[in-house]
């Protein structure tokens, strides 16, 4: 089988501690790729243009040609939807032609262009042309728009806007400027992930409401269209409502070219896949099949939109699978047989395929995230890391799979790093908690993790019970105890390497960012395990949280923590800015002032707590940051800054 990466031995590598600058400095973030005929595009946010992102196109397979930027400064490709953002990106081809639509992030406005030069006879040139400047689609205004795709048939963008406190389907002509959104579909709360059927005649999307966020319990929806592409009737084929006694999440539809419909559905205990034969009738129930059942996980919580784990190659269905942490490929064949794709990636984003060929965003323990291609006729593969390789072989800490015993005696994971430094000895340990808290810690490589192994640091990053990628019931253990479940598992993951002599436990720290930041912070109010804490607009005041954040997690709360205000008492209970007088370690905290989810006063408000308890406390603004750094002076800066703080704080 042949394969390729171009994560080869470099001159520029280095063996000696890995400086925060070369670790963040300059190492884009690849984003939504896709195939488009003999081309693939994707998406490329560059932290040293202030976290700008672009859209790149080259020649499929052809990994050493330099890639032509379609959307050059000042476009910056980003959607602030629910906050987070994601699906920034529509493209279609036609013709000798690519048509792309993107969110503009200077205005939030819709904006399309045509480029020609696609086909076999025109690609000798091995590069596009644009056939007209970009056309502003829609009208400056507070609606926030995402997660689109491009209609041919009806020569219109299909997407989702945001305003007045809900989520539209809404669409757009190519052929006009500064329109008003055409209303297509009223959701009673939440929508995403539109599809198209083959033939353009039935639409299919995902729904959620209140209190629910979308892995708890959301909904498929299906439609049929008339010509001028009007829902005639619709109806709901799959999961559950917020207060259905058993709530099921959806995730990614995907029409087959035979006009079946398949969704990723958890009823099982796991995101699994199942196919849905429909009629033309809504009144009459789709018949369902679930040909491949297995303990693993084909979705993903849908924090962003552009998500996907599942394509039509041509032949089967492409799957990503996440099996106990980590990621493979397979393809499905009809009659249920599961075949593995060999490939030596275990994290795996933004899969798409087309015409057997595959494309997706991965990385593994010792490759860094970027482009992989996959000829899936022959089992060839290539991969082109985002950044050239800073570390040799042998300078690369390898994430180790451990299981411990985490809250109430559950089996817990987590991915340790050892340090590299040849130490045999307890060393000092770097306690991670991931965002979301509804997330997880992958093992694809992290340069701002080797930045602390290269410097002779154990990292430990939990998969703290809530954590997605291990079924839908290590994902309920967080139901009603956040603050106390991803604190005790955090907490036991430490002890349990100190108790096998690989920890120090005069010098372990946690750090976090976000839902992760308040796990560090109840880590420090309500254990004895930690020494120092660095925090990322982290949540520090769930009363403040319930009563003030962003409309997407308005009553997350409710799952995690208990229905607010009845259960105010537990908020308060959790809360670490309550709490402060029990923080006995120092602790470093880094805030943007233009961050909607945690609101800066609460990072202010708990800064200044532990200050009046004669507690070492730094605090960093970022004035133009907002919830998670872009820029790469700000991530630099973070990154030093901290390691500086514990070194400082635990003798180093």
């Amino acid at each position: 089988m042949e394969s390729t990466s171009h994560a080869q031995q470099n001159p520029n590598q280095t063996t000696q501690p890995l400086s925060a600058s070369r670790a963040l400095g300059r190492t884009p973030t690849l984003k939504e790729p896709r195939l488009i005929d003999d081309w693939v595009l994707w998406l490329e946010q560059r932290p040293q243009e202030h976290g700008r992102t672009t859209a790149l196109i080259r020649p499929w397979g052809e990994s050493d040609h330099p890639a032509q930027e379609l959307t050059p400064a000042p476009a910056n490709l980003r959607s602030r939807i629910h906050d987070y953002g994601g699906g920034v990106l529509a493209t279609a081809c036609q013709d000798n032609q690519l048509l792309m639509a993107w969110i503009d992030d200077a205005d939030g406005c819709l904006w399309f262009q045509r480029w020609q030069g696609l086909t076999q006879a025109t690609k000798g040139k091995k590069a596009l042309s644009p056939l007209n400047p970009p056309l502003r689609l829609s009208k400056p205004n507070d609606a926030q728009l995402a997660d689109g795709l491009i209609d041919l048939t009806r020569q219109r963008w299909l997407g989702i806007m945001e305003a007045d406190k809900r989520d539209w389907l809404v669409t757009f002509s190519l052929n006009h400027e500064n329109q008003p959104a055409k209303v297509l579909h009223r959701p009673a709360d939440f929508a995403g992930y539109a599809i198209l059927s083959p033939n353009g005649d039935q639409l299919a999307w995902v729904e959620w409401q209140q209190p629910a966020m979308p892995w708890e319990a959301s909904q498929l929806w299906w439609a049929s269209l008339d010509p001028a592409g009007l829902i005639k009737s619709s109806a709901c084929l799959a999961g559950s409502r917020p207060l259905d006694h058993k709530q099921t999440s959806v995730f990614q539809p995907l029409w087959l070219p035979n006009g079946e419909l398949v969704v990723s559905e958890d009823s099982s205990g796991w995101w699994n896949l199942m196919v849905a034969n429909l009629t033309t009738d809504p009144t009459v129930p789709p018949t369902w099949r679930r040909p491949w059942p297995i303990s693993a996980e084909t979705g993903m919580p849908q924090w962003v939109y552009g998500m996907s784990t599942s394509a039509w190659d041509g032949e089967q269905i492409l799957t990503a699978i996440c099996d106990q942490g980590s990621w493979r490929l397979s393809r499905l064949a009809d009659d249920g047989q599961i075949s593995n794709v060999n490939q030596p990636f275990d994290d795996l984003t933004g899969l798409q395929a087309q015409a057997s060929r595959a494309v997706a965003i991965a990385s593994n323990a010792t490759t860094g995230p970027g482009l992989l291609e996959l000829n899936l006729n022959c089992g060839s593969w290539k991969h082109t890391p985002a950044s050239e390789p800073l570390l040799n072989a042998d300078a690369i800490s390898v994430a180790e799979p451990i299981w411990f015993e985490g809250c109430h005696g559950q089996a817990t994971h987590a991915w340790y790093y050892p340090p590299i430094n040849g130490s045999k000895g307890p060393a000092p340990l770097l306690v991670k908690s991931h965002s979301g808290p509804t997330s997880m810690a992958s093992r694809g490589l992290s340069l701002s993790i080797q930045f602390w192994t290269s410097r002779g640091w154990g990292v430990v990053d939990v998969n703290y019970g809530g954590s997605t990628g291990f079924g839908r019931a290590y994902r309920e253990r967080l139901r009603g105890g956040w603050g106390k479940e991803d604190v005790t598992d955090c907490a036991e993951a430490a002890r349990a390497l100190v108790k096998c002599n690989k920890a120090d436990p005069t010098q372990i720290a946690i750090e976090g960012g976000s839902a992760g930041g308040f796990t560090t912070l109840a880590c420090l109010c309500f254990t004895d395990v930690f020494r120092a804490a660095a925090c990322r607009y982290a949540v520090s005041d769930l009363t403040a949280m319930a009563e003030d954040t962003h409309r997407f997690e308005a009553r997350y709360l409710d799952h995690l923590i208990g229905r607010w205000p009845e259960q105010r008492q537990l908020y308060e209970n959790r809360s670490p800015l309550l709490h402060a007088n029990k923080i006995q370690c120092p602790v470093i905290f880094f805030q943007g002032l233009q961050d909607k989810v945690v609101p800066p006063e609460q990072t202010e408000r708990m800064a200044n707590a532990l200050k009046e308890n004669g507690i070492p406390v730094e605090l960093h603004i970022f004035e133009q940051e907002g919830h998670g750094f872009r820029d790469s002076a700000v991530k630099i800066k973070v990154l030093e800054k901290t390691e500086q703080f514990f070194r400082r704080h635990l003798k180093l």
